[in-house]
């Protein structure tokens, strides 16, 4: 996968634009875990090759993408999967832009939606408002091609947007800005190589770009706008609708907004990476995203050997969070709005997990390590205040091995949901016993009061 960040566009020398100044704030490093929605058109057919950590060779891996949001270039391959099976149930004269009028969202309910996330632990919730495919899911004056004029006959970005708020949580809004398949004439992408030439650059698209980014930020003042796949570079320059424009005017907007770093210019909110381990801490604020299966849209094809379990589910996050990261996890809804139950049962999982040990993940900072491997369980830490949080991924081994600097401290607390803390010493060896309750955790979190000094 790319590390956008590397990607700063055209050099414009002396015609460079300036950029904002604004830093990642302090509300979205305390956020810790985000919930990614992928629907659209893709969610109709459902359907993607599902081929897990093993992939397919490079030079097929478009041919049989793994994404089912990526449905509408997979299909144009000939020969590809998604192709054979999309005349086999749709038949030859049915397009995939034909697919808005299969869209039926009859059982989509924003509040019960976003009320199942919150409960999964989410503290910000970012739907794609539009996908690559260009079908945009809010009331926009720039297309007919969206939500409220076909297929579902409703603006799902409002309802979600107004849901989200009434919530308590913060809002975003993923935007893809300079793939539109619905308004560009290319051969289908077939390579990451195509994924940058087979795109339009030019200066009518990104103004178009830009007028749909100035609708989100308008109707909907996103706490986070989170683009995709770059920007046009016919809108990195210094006009009005250029990208420092565009964000100087979302900042105005909305002073303790965020970004991320896809828009390839100089300017960076938070790094992403997508479905890749971070082995240490990354000092800049980050996020990690990735879907609970090997898609982000919903993928029919997937089952439990391809999905996070919800034990899976709370170590990933436990260990993102040990490095400085945000995790962004995605659900991908049916067609109709319902959440696939292999998703919510992840998703229950780890809402559980951190209704009891939630005070180790939220507000929290990395210390000076991310985790120990000494005899045990692997551990991993997190802080908050002068508290040091020692989380241990494996508590079926029983016991854990502290390092030399933490067995000065004497005595840890282990949270449990049983009632009181319970105080366990520490000795000379490090060696502490896990709590037998604890045994079957997915991860047992226990705290040292007082470790971190000023």
């Amino acid at each position: 996968m790319l590390n956008f960040e590397t990607r700063v566009g055209p050099d414009l020398g002396a015609n460079a634009p300036s950029y904002p100044l604004n830093e990642v704030p302090e509300w979205y490093r305390d956020a810790k875990l985000g919930f990614f929605i992928h629907w659209g058109l893709y969610s109709v057919p459902a359907w993607a090759t599902a081929h897990g950590e093993g992939g397919v060779p490079t030079e097929e891996s478009y041919a049989h993408h793994q994404y089912a949001e990526w449905y509408g270039n997979t299909v144009r391959i000939p020969g590809s999967p998604s192709w054979v099976r999309h005349q086999e149930k749709y038949g030859t004269g049915t397009s995939y832009e034909d697919l808005a009028e299969h869209w039926d969202a009859g059982n989509f309910d924003a509040a019960e939606f976003v009320g199942k996330l919150r409960a999964a632990g989410a503290q910000y919730i970012i739907p794609t408002t539009k996908h690559h495919e260009g079908f945009c899911l809010w009331d926009t004056d720039t297309t007919e091609f969206n939500a409220v004029k076909r297929g579902p006959k409703r603006d799902l970005i409002a309802e979600l947007g107004t849901a989200t708020r009434e919530s308590g949580a913060r809002f975003g809004v993923y935007f893809s800005g300079a793939l539109d398949w619905h308004v560009s004439d290319f051969p289908p992408i077939e390579s990451d190589t195509d994924l940058f030439r087979f795109r339009r650059n030019d200066e009518q698209f990104a103004k178009y770009s830009a007028a749909q980014l100035e609708e989100l930020v308008e109707r909907f003042s996103p706490d986070i706008l989170w683009n995709d796949i770059e920007w046009p570079d016919g809108g990195k320059d210094n006009t009005e609708y250029s990208v420092a424009a565009l964000l100087r005017r979302y900042f105005d907007a909305v002073p303790d907004g965020v970004v991320n770093d896809r828009w390839g210019v100089p300017y960076h909110g938070f790094i992403t990476r997508e479905y890749r381990h971070v082995e240490n801490i990354i000092e800049q604020p980050w996020e990690s995203t990735r879907g609970l299966g090997y898609s982000f849209g919903y993928n029919q094809e997937e089952g439990t050997e391809h999905s996070l379990s919800g034990e899976a589910l709370i170590r990933l996050l436990v260990d993102v969070v040990s490095k400085n990261g945000n995790l962004l996890i995605n659900v991908g809804p049916r067609a109709d709005g319902t959440i696939p139950e292999l998703q919510e049962a992840a998703m229950l999982a780890m809402g559980a997990w951190l209704e009891v040990n939630g005070e180790a993940i939220y507000g929290t900072r990395p210390w000076r390590r991310p985790g120990d491997a000494l005899g045990g369980s692997p551990l991993s830490y997190t802080t908050k205040g002068s508290d040091l949080y020692v989380l241990a991924t494996d508590p079926a081994a029983g016991f854990i091995t502290l390092p030399a600097e933490l067995r000065v401290a004497g005595e840890l607390s282990w949270t449990s949901d049983a009632g009181a803390p319970a105080v366990a010493a520490v000795g000379t060896d490090g060696v502490v016993a896990i709590p037998a309750e604890l045994c079957g955790s997915a991860v047992a979190v226990a705290t040292i009061s007082g470790a971190i000094q000023p």
